[in-house]
């Protein structure tokens, strides 16, 4: 079976092949574009000098309708460039991340917040974060839907039909890499399109002309070929079609600020939302297995006549790119004056509106979603020796694992731990310095927030619940908040305190209570803090380095147990390990430590 990065190199070296021919023929086409206006225009005048009226008229006509076709191609090929590189870059990105470059897309830090009961302790958000490793959504509103995922726990059912979906996109590659490819322009629009998208539909339903204007308008192309044509036989009615094209000119000089308000937030966008609509067809044409893949494509549909919703966008599309040659002085002048172009455009656009009305902005959601899930399954296709936990129902919070790692530690550095709350509520690991406690209790957090997102987790195995998750690892003192480490420390444990004796499905990770006091005060209070946890029945870890602390394992068996991460001294050196064992720890590192940066211990 080939290799996933093997298949991004491919990627990458059949579109770099493409795209070379592709340029050669933009250039060619470019050229004979030049070369229809130059010999056009030569033509155009050795017919004006033959004064032959039809072969003048032939000759116009055919030059135009020659250049109108090149134009036409080059947008094609234009098209295709931006198709083509859009693909490249979304393979190249993932070769990046393996080499350890940053991700493009966003790495979440706009919903960091330190405040949040696990996300700042966790590096759920920011630069070399969950986030950023998990991300391959474009659109705000797609950012938003997953670090909402990241930031709270799923129900049960909805993480399981998240992990069918997520499994059913992993093994879809070239559906996937097409459906980000459709929406990588987003990185250089960062704009909410959906809002964007409902202000126009706001201002679309902007009072404009009236019946008998609409009347007018639909006659207009009529009335004025019947002028011209008369015109050819009777010259009076030159000035008739004349008077007649000022006044629509006119006209639509004068409704040009309705016209601006109804189409303003549309300027150029109808290549955008041809993209959303490619986006949008993807969804509804792929035969989904799972059922929330079933359920967000039958959403793609019109609520009045079940349209899909990628035929409804490129109806719009089209409507706006009309809408948008009134932005070209000379043909918006042109187009008005023959058929009051701009007025047919609006009311055009307004009977789409009527026809579809805000209906439509919940595709955005769907897509969204699927933004999303794809993220989840790039993760899990990157990754094909992470499973998907087991999510269990029970009436206290659990947590079991089997080689489970951190997966933001590169693979060849991450050490996988087992671990099973199997007769305890309470772990207390104890430890030397530098030895693992930290880093396990993240191991543990980060999975979980995995799991509770339908995402596949980093370990052999993982058997969990679905709980409330708090932490209480970094804690700082404030000079804007005027506050110190200690009471920092206060702060925090209150609310694990809080929250623990209020929801009973919570599970906390305490590392190293009470940093900012006196050794005594800090065994004194983190036993008494562990007391008040066990009297509410709370459930989670606690590392520390008190050894003290591991004598209330025999104070409350069959509620704390001790675990430790120790080291091995071999001829004066220190060696790590970073495996969890059972029991308190017995040797500590922290005068060999200081021995080693020239400080002696007595």
């Amino acid at each position: 079976m080939e290799n996933i990065f093997d298949a991004y190199h491919r990627n990458i070296t059949d579109s770099h092949s493409q795209l070379a021919g592709l340029r050669r023929s933009i250039n060619r086409n470019s050229l004979l574009r030049l070369a229809a206006i130059i010999g056009g225009g030569a033509a155009l005048f050795m017919a004006v000098q033959s004064e032959q009226v039809g072969l003048v008229t032939g000759v116009f006509f055919a030059v135009i309708v020659l250049f109108a076709g090149l134009v036409w191609r080059q947008s094609k090929l234009e098209k295709r460039k931006v198709e083509l590189e859009s693909f490249l870059a979304v393979n190249q990105n993932e070769i990046d991340l393996l080499e350890g470059k940053p991700n493009r897309y966003s790495d979440g830090r706009a919903y960091m917040d330190s405040r949040h009961p696990y996300s700042g302790d966790l590096d759920i958000f920011g630069p070399s974060s969950l986030f950023a490793l998990l991300n391959r959504a474009a659109t705000p509103q797609a950012n938003a839907s997953l670090a909402g995922w990241l930031s709270a726990p799923a129900g049960t059912d909805d993480i399981k039909v998240r992990q069918q979906a997520v499994a059913e996109l992993a093994d879809d590659l070239d559906w996937c890499q097409k459906f980000q490819s459709r929406l990588w322009f987003n990185l250089h629009h960062p704009i909410d399109f959906k809002h964007q998208f409902a202000q126009f539909l706001r201002n679309s339903d902007t009072p404009f002309g009236n019946r008998g204007l609409r009347l007018y308008v639909k006659a207009v192309p009529w009335l004025m070929a019947t002028l011209i044509i008369a015109a050819g036989f009777i010259p009076v009615f030159s000035g008739v079609a004349l008077f007649f094209a000022l006044m629509h000119l006119l006209a639509a000089i004068g409704y040009g600020r309705k016209v601006n308000r109804i189409a303003g937030l549309t300027d150029r966008a109808g290549r955008l939302l041809s993209e959303f609509a490619a986006a949008f067809e993807l969804i509804e044409n792929k035969a989904w297995q799972s059922e929330r893949g079933r359920e967000l494509s039958l959403s793609l549909r019109s609520a009045e006549n079940h349209t899909p919703v990628s035929v409804i966008f490129r109806e719009l599309a089209t409507l706006i790119d009309r809408l948008d040659y009134r932005l070209n002085m000379l043909v918006g002048a042109v187009l008005n004056m023959a058929a009051l172009w701009d007025f047919r455009q609006v009311f055009a656009l307004i009977e789409w509106r009527k026809k579809y009305g805000t209906d439509v902005l919940e595709a955005f959601n769907a897509v969204a979603e699927f933004e999303v899930l794809g993220s989840l399954a790039a993760l899990r296709r990157n990754h094909p020796g992470w499973v998907f936990p087991l999510i269990m129902e029970t009436e206290t919070p659990f947590f079991a694992a089997e080689a489970l790692a951190h997966p933001l530690i590169p693979v060849r550095n991450a050490v996988p731990n087992d671990y099973q709350m199997d007769g305890h509520r309470i772990a207390l690991i104890t430890g030397s310095n530098m030895a693992g406690k930290s880093t396990f209790l993240r191991t543990v957090g980060i999975n979980a927030v995995l799991a509770f997102c339908g995402a596949p987790i980093c370990g052999k195995e993982m058997r969990v619940s679905v709980f409330y998750l708090i932490t209480y690892m970094r804690i700082a003192d404030s000079l804007n908040e005027s506050t110190s480490t200690f009471k920092a420390e206060l702060n925090r444990i209150q609310t694990v305190l809080r929250t623990v004796e209020s929801q009973s499905d919570t599970f906390f990770l305490i590392d190293e209570m009470l940093r900012g006091t006196n050794s005594v005060d800090k065994y004194r209070g983190s036993k008494a803090i562990i007391k008040k946890l066990i009297a509410y029945r709370g459930v989670g870890m606690v590392a520390t380095h008190d050894l003290q602390l591991a004598k209330l394992a025999d104070e409350y068996p069959g509620v704390v147990h001790n675990f430790h991460f120790d080291i091995q001294v071999r001829s004066g050196e220190m060696l790590f390990d970073y495996k969890l064992k059972e029991g308190a720890c017995t040797i500590f590192n922290a005068s060999l430590l200081l021995k080693g940066i020239g400080v002696d211990v007595d």
